[in-house]
C-alpha cells in the first residue's frame, strides 16, 4: 500500500512539471509570436531594415540588368574591302580548386591534368609540358591562364575545345578589333583597344586609340543600349510591365580613299627598303591631286595592329605630328611665288656657288658653283644660291605673304589626330634666303601634300582627304567626300604650267638633279630635296646620311592627276646614293599608277547585295553585271561577300563569296594579293604572303584540301 501511494505522488510530481513546462512553452511562444507580430507590424509601417527600403531591396533582389553592346562599326577601303571590324575572342582558363562541384558532386575542377594538358595541346599553340607548368603553380590558385597562347581564340578554337568535354576548363569571351591585312596603312587606320566604360568599371569597351580610330571614334562606337528585366523565384522573366529597353545603336560605317591593292604594293616597296638601308623614318604618299584623295599613304617604322608588334616604339604618325625641314622640294613653293610676282627671269644670269647675306654665306650644294649661269638652271640644278637670290629680289615681306597664301605653320586638319601645324618665322634677310630652299621652316607630310595640290589645279590648293563617306549600319550615307579647296589659288595656271615646265627639266635634262627618277615613256614632273637635319645642340649634323632625303613627283606633267611624295631620314646602310634608294620606291609606284590611269576607261559595274542568297542565284546575279564569283566553304547559302554591295569595280573582277562550313583551299596561283587578304579576312584564315609581286605563281596547300583557322597557309607572289 505504501508503495501505491508513492507512485501516486511520483505521478502526480511528473503531471506537475509537465504541466509547468507546457506553460512556459507556451509564454515563450506566445512572446515569439509577438516578437514576429511586432516585427511585421514595424516593417508594414516604416518599409525599412536596416537603414535600407524593403520594396527596393526586393526589386533589386528579382531585378536583372542588361547592357546591349553597340557594334563597332566597320572601316573599309574605297572599293569596299574590309580593313577593320568587328570581332570576338576567347580566353580559355582552367580551374584548379577541389571546391569546385556541380550539384551532383561531380568535379568542376581540373581533375586529370594529363589528360588536359595533352588534350589542349591539340588546339592551343603552346606544348603539353608548358600546359602542365600552368596547371601545377607554385602558389595554391583557384584557376589559372595560360598566357598569350590561350587568349584571342576563334570560335572555332573554343568549339574544339568544348568538344572535348575537360572538367575545369572554361572561356572568357572578349571584344576585339580584327586587323586582317597586318601591316596597313596602319598609323592611318589607327587601334582600337579595350578600354573601362567611364559608368560602370566591369564593363570594358573597344575604344579608338589612334589614327581613324580615334579621330572618328565616336561614330564608330555607337551607342550601348540596356534591357531591365524582372525574374520569379525560379527565375523566369515574369511578364510585368516593369520592364525598361532602350535598343543598342551600331556604329556607321566608314569609308577610305585608301586603295587596297596600291596600298599593299606600296607597303612590299617600302619594307624592301627599309631592310636594305635601314633608315631611321621612312614616308610614302600617293593623293589623287586633282581631288584631294590619299590613295596610299604608309610610314617606316610601322606597327601591325593584329598582333601589336612594334607597337611600342612605333606608335607617332610621323606623316602628321612629325614636323621636319624640308629641304629643296620646298623651292616648289619660292619658285611659283617668284614666277607669279614677276621676279623671275629665265635668261637672268647670276654667279652660283655662294651667297653672303648678313655676314652668313649660303652654299649651293656644289659648294664650287657651276659658274655664270642663267637663272632657268636654278630649279632643275637645285641651286640653293639661286632660290635666295629670287627671294631676296621679291623681298620677305612679299615672301612671307605668300607662305601664309601656302598655309605654312597652319594644320591642314586631315582627319587624323595630333596634327603639327610646324613652325616658320622670316624676321631677317637671311631667314627669307634661308627658307627660300627649305631650311629654316618645320612642316609635315601632308602640308607638303597640299602645296603640291596647286600645281594640278591651276594654283588652288586642295585639301587632302582619307574618308571618302560614312554610310549609317542601315545602309544609308551619313556624309560623303567633297573636293575642298583651301583659301584662294596662290598662282595662276600660266604659273603653274612654267613650274611643272621646270620640273620636267628636274628630271630630263642632263644637269637636272632628278635624272634617277626617269621612267622613259612616262610624263613626269620632280622635285628632289636633300634637307639638313637640326643638331640637339644647335647647328646642323654633318655626316654623307644625315639628311632627310626626299623626292616628290607629278604625272602627267602637261596636266597632273597623281603626285607620288617621298622622304627618307638618316639611312643607316647607306650603300647606294639616295636618289637610287628612293627611286626604287617611286618609280614603281609611278608605273602602277601610269597603268591604273591607263585603264580608267574600263567599265565599272555596282557590285549586288548576294547575302542570304542561295549559291546558284548569287552566281546568277554577279554574272548579269559581268561578274564572277568564287565560292568559299560547302554551305547552301552565302553567309559574307568579300566585296561590299554597292561598291564600284571593274567589270569581271572576281568576288569572294563565303558559304560557311567545310573550307577547302582553292587555287590560288593568278590570283592578286588583294583577293589573298580578301580570303583571309572572310575565312579567318591567316595567310602568310612572300614576294613582292603582286599575283600568286605558287602556293604551299595543295588545291582541294581542307583547311581551318590553324592551317598555315602560305603564297608567293611575283
Amino acid at each position: 500500500m505504501k508503495k501505491f501511494n508513492n507512485l501516486n505522488k511520483n505521478r502526480s510530481k511528473a503531471h506537475g512539471y509537465r504541466f509547468t513546462v507546457g506553460r512556459i512553452l507556451q509564454v515563450v511562444l506566445a512572446l515569439v509570436f509577438l516578437v514576429f507580430i511586432g516585427r511585421f507590424l514595424y516593417l508594414g509601417i516604416s518599409r525599412d531594415v536596416a537603414g535600407q527600403d524593403i520594396a527596393k531591396r526586393t526589386n533589386d533582389l528579382y531585378k536583372r540588368n542588361e547592357v546591349l553592346k553597340a557594334t563597332r562599326g566597320t572601316i573599309y577601303d574605297s572599293n569596299g574591302l574590309t580593313i577593320a571590324e568587328d570581332s570576338h575572342s576567347y580566353t580559355v582558363y582552367a580551374i584548379l580548386d577541389k571546391s569546385s562541384v556541380d550539384y551532383k558532386n561531380r568535379p568542376m575542377y581540373v581533375s586529370d591534368k594529363e589528360k588536359t594538358a595533352s588534350k589542349l595541346a591539340e588546339v592551343l599553340p603552346i606544348s603539353k609540358e608548358k600546359i602542365l607548368k600552368y596547371l601545377h603553380p607554385k602558389h595554391k590558385a583557384y584557376q589559372v591562364e595560360f598566357g598569350s597562347a590561350g587568349s584571342g581564340l576563334t570560335m572555332e578554337q573554343k568549339k574544339k575545345i568544348q568538344a572535348m568535354k575537360l572538367p575545369g576548363i572554361k572561356f572568357e569571351e572578349t571584344n576585339s578589333r580584327l586587323y586582317p591585312n597586318g601591316t596597313f596603312a596602319s598609323h592611318i587606320i589607327g587601334l582600337a583597344q579595350l578600354q573601362n566604360d567611364s559608368h560602370n568599371s566591369s564593363s570594358q569597351s573597344l575604344v579608338g586609340t589612334m589614327g581613324i580610330e580615334e579621330y572618328f571614334n565616336k561614330q564608330l562606337a555607337g551607342k550601348n543600349g540596356y534591357r531591365e528585366t524582372f525574374v520569379d523565384a525560379a527565375q523566369y522573366q515574369t511578364s510585368s510591365n516593369a520592364h525598361v529597353y532602350k535598343p543598342k545603336q551600331d556604329g556607321d560605317n566608314i569609308y577610305l580613299t585608301l586603295d587596297s591593292q596600291l596600298q599593299t604594293y606600296m607597303e612590299n616597296l617600302l619594307d624592301n627598303v627599309q631592310n636594305k638601308y635601314d633608315p631611321k623614318s621612312l614616308t610614302a604618299v600617293v593623293e589623287d591631286v586633282k581631288t584631294g584623295k590619299i590613295l596610299a599613304a604608309s610610314q617606316r617604322p610601322t606597327f601591325d595592329p593584329q598582333t601589336k608588334k612594334g607597337l611600342d616604339s612605333n606608335w607617332r604618325d610621323i606623316l602628321i605630328q612629325d614636323s621636319y625641314e624640308p629641304g629643296s622640294v620646298f623651292k616648289i613653293l619660292s619658285m611659283t611665288a617668284a614666277i607669279q610676282t614677276g621676279t623671275y627671269n629665265p635668261n637672268q644670269l647670276y654667279r652660283s656657288g655662294s651667297i653672303t647675306l648678313n655676314g652668313s654665306t649660303i652654299h649651293d650644294w656644289n659648294t664650287s658653283g657651276w659658274g655664270s649661269i642663267p637663272m632657268s638652271q636654278a630649279f632643275p640644278r637645285s641651286s640653293n644660291v639661286g632660290m635666295a637670290t629670287l627671294e631676296q629680289e621679291m623681298g620677305n615681306k612679299t615672301w612671307k605673304e605668300y607662305l601664309k597664301k601656302f598655309h605654312i605653320g597652319e594644320k591642314t586638319n586631315v582627319t587624323l589626330p595630333g596634327e603639327n601645324p610646324g613652325l616658320v618665322s622670316v624676321k631677317s634677310n637671311l631667314d627669307g634666303a634661308v627658307t627660300s630652299f627649305g631650311q629654316g621652316v618645320n612642316v609635315n607630310v601632308m602640308q607638303m601634300m597640299q602645296v603640291y595640290s596647286a600645281l594640278a589645279n591651276g594654283g588652288q590648293m586642295i585639301k587632302p582627304q582619307l574618308v571618302d563617306k560614312i554610310v549609317s549600319p542601315d545602309g544609308k550615307t551619313v556624309s560623303s567626300f567633297h573636293r575642298e579647296k583651301v583659301g584662294s589659288p596662290v598662282f595662276s595656271e600660266e604659273t603653274a604650267k612654267k613650274t611643272l615646265d621646270l620640273m620636267q627639266d628636274v628630271v630630263n635634262k642632263e644637269y637636272g638633279t632628278g635624272r634617277a627618277y626617269k621612267i622613259d615613256g612616262t610624263s613626269l614632273a620632280v622635285k628632289t630635296g636633300t634637307a639638313q637635319i637640326a643638331g640637339p645642340t644647335g647647328g646642323y649634323l654633318t655626316g654623307d646620311n644625315n639628311y632627310v632625303f626626299s623626292v616628290v613627283g607629278l604625272t602627267p606633267a602637261n596636266d597632273p592627276r597623281y603626285c607620288v611624295y617621298i622622304t627618307m631620314r638618316q639611312p643607316q646602310k647607306m650603300t647606294d646614293d639616295p636618289e637610287m634608294i628612293l627611286a626604287q620606291i617611286f618609280k614603281p609606284l609611278v608605273n602602277r599608277l601610269s597603268v591604273s590611269s591607263s585603264h580608267a576607261s574600263v567599265t565599272k559595274v555596282e557590285v549586288p547585295d548576294v547575302t542570304n542568297k542561295s549559291i546558284n542565284k548569287a552566281k546568277s546575279s554577279l554574272g548579269d553585271r559581268g561578274l564572277t564569283a568564287e565560292i568559299i566553304g560547302n554551305g547552301k547559302t552565302v553567309v559574307q561577300q568579300a566585296t561590299a554591295a554597292g561598291v564600284k569595280v571593274n567589270n569581271g573582277t572576281k568576288v569572294l563569296l563565303y558559304t560557311g562550313g567545310t573550307v577547302k583551299c582553292p587555287d590560288m596561283k593568278g590570283w592578286t594579293k588583294q583577293e589573298v587578304m580578301s580570303f583571309s579576312s572572310v575565312t579567318g584564315i591567316s595567310i602568310t604572303i612572300s614576294g613582292s609581286g603582286n599575283k600568286v605563281t605558287s602556293q604551299n596547300t595543295p588545291k582541294d584540301q581542307v583547311i581551318s583557322q590553324n592551317s598555315k597557309l602560305t603564297v608567293t607572289c611575283k
